[in-house]
């Protein structure tokens, strides 16, 4: 930590006194900055443990806020670092308020938020992507069907050849019968491809704590092409994020195959961070493979 925040002092041209570490994504953690009089700085940075990500990031904070109508954080530059265990550093606006997750005071308010939420998501879904699909770094001409084949064959092939060991004998079978099912899966699969926010999750999305009125979505995901339900699969816990899922799905339909394929994306999703960050999401995987298995059968 003394070595990071001697690192930041250098970038920043002052000296800070500390670093606190106050959110853990699987990919990356962020830290809010403080001088040498103790005074938060408007600045976050954000730790990336994989090469390659905080560039996407930035790259996916600047299409969103040029094309969307929902204020993100402005991103001031990009350090490539060797303090262990991260690879780049993300220099990005800090913003206040609190995570959609904390309730609001009336469910009058809750309904507004909602109503606020959709709306600017909406705004991303109504960008057509004519014709392209894909994460930021590898658009391609292609529907998605087959192009989320092709990165499941990726993910599939390196499961094989890397060490996997929390992954046992029926997780893996479970993952190939969800690959040789991927047809039938997407059988009758039409929707268009649109601008995502690629990691859509009441924690990506911020308020203000006193009026509960939205104030940014935060942590984009890669996937900058894609189909709206691929935007919309994270929502499906329980609770507040279900029934932001449910408001969404009142002013746009989505075809009946969203019901089964939402648990197709947690369980691959689960599958590809186990790769990148030697972490499984247990809770995620195995609910997926539940929630999976009678459309299998």
């Amino acid at each position: 930590m003394d070595q990071l925040k001697a690192e930041l002092s250098a970038v920043l041209g002052e000296s800070l006194s500390r670093l606190e570490r106050i959110s853990e994504q699987p990919y990356a953690h962020l830290y809010a900055m403080y001088d040498n009089e103790g005074n938060a700085l408007s600045l976050l940075a954000k730790g990336y443990v994989c090469h390659g990500i905080a560039q996407q990031e930035a790259y996916k904070l600047s299409m969103l806020a040029r094309e969307g109508e929902i204020r993100v954080p402005t991103v001031y530059g990009l350090v490539v670092t060797q303090q262990q265990p991260y690879k780049e550093l993300l220099l990005m606006e800090r913003l206040r308020g609190v995570s959609v997750e904390a309730p609001t005071r009336t469910p009058q308010r809750w309904s507004m938020l909602k109503d606020h939420i959709v709306e600017g998501i909406l705004a991303w879904h109504r960008i057509d992507s004519h014709g392209y699909v894909g994460t930021v770094d590898s658009t391609q001409e292609n529907n998605w069907p087959n192009w989320y084949a092709q990165r499941i064959e990726v993910i599939w092939s390196t499961l094989l050849k890397v060490s996997a060991p929390l992954l046992t004998l029926a997780d893996r079978t479970l993952l190939f019968r969800t690959r040789q099912s991927l047809e039938q899966l997407f059988n009758g699969y039409h929707d268009a491809n649109v601008l995502v926010h690629g990691n859509l999750s009441l924690r990506s999305m911020l308020k203000d704590e006193r009026s509960d009125q939205l104030l940014a979505m935060l942590n984009p995901g890669t996937m900058l092409w894609a189909p709206r339900e691929y935007d919309l699969y994270r929502l499906s816990e329980d609770g507040m994020a279900q029934d932001l899922l449910y408001h969404y799905l009142s002013k746009i339909e989505l075809s009946d195959g969203f019901l089964y394929r939402r648990w197709l994306y947690a369980l691959w999703e689960a599958a590809a961070r186990y790769i990148h960050t030697g972490q499984l999401d247990r809770p995620v995987f195995d609910m997926g493979g539940r929630e999976l298995l009678p459309w299998l059968e």
